[in-house]
């Protein structure tokens, strides 16, 4: 009995970070801007690029922000239909980590000959599967 008020003493100071959700945020946005910033800095002047940069930017920060909160929220709950939604995520902040190295400049467009396809557009495709077997996934 002791072991188990422990354990659960123990999970909640290690889901504490997500109480202030806010903060959370904003800490994985410094984060995650921190590293994308040197991808950045050449194309500051290019008006055109850097709109488009800072849309990839704020959509990687906001796609790792739910992927963490997601995978918290499953490591809480070992919910299956959470397990997907988190990989859901993940896969979002993947493809728009893609992106944003496509539009910088430092990642050519990775098409897969056999099929001609992009390599986003398959990422996009898993990622909208992942989401659908967490919405429709019976528990």
């Amino acid at each position: 009995f002791s072991n188990s008020i422990i354990d659960i003493v123990q999970s909640q100071r290690r889901y504490r970070v997500l109480d202030n959700k806010l903060k959370f945020f904003a800490l994985t946005t410094i984060i995650v801007s921190s590293l994308i910033i040197p991808l950045t800095i050449p194309h500051i002047s290019h008006q055109s690029m850097i709109y488009h940069i800072i849309i990839h930017i704020v959509s990687l920060n906001i796609a790792v922000f739910l992927g963490l909160v997601s995978i918290f929220a499953y490591l809480k709950n070992s919910n299956i239909r959470m397990f997907f939604m988190a990989l859901g995520f993940v896969t979002l902040a993947i493809v728009e980590g893609i992106m944003l190295l496509s539009s910088t400049g430092n990642l050519e467009n990775v098409i897969l000959p056999s099929v001609n396809i992009e390599l986003p557009h398959i990422v996009l495709l898993v990622m909208l599967t992942l989401f659908g077997l967490g919405l429709l996934k019976a528990n």
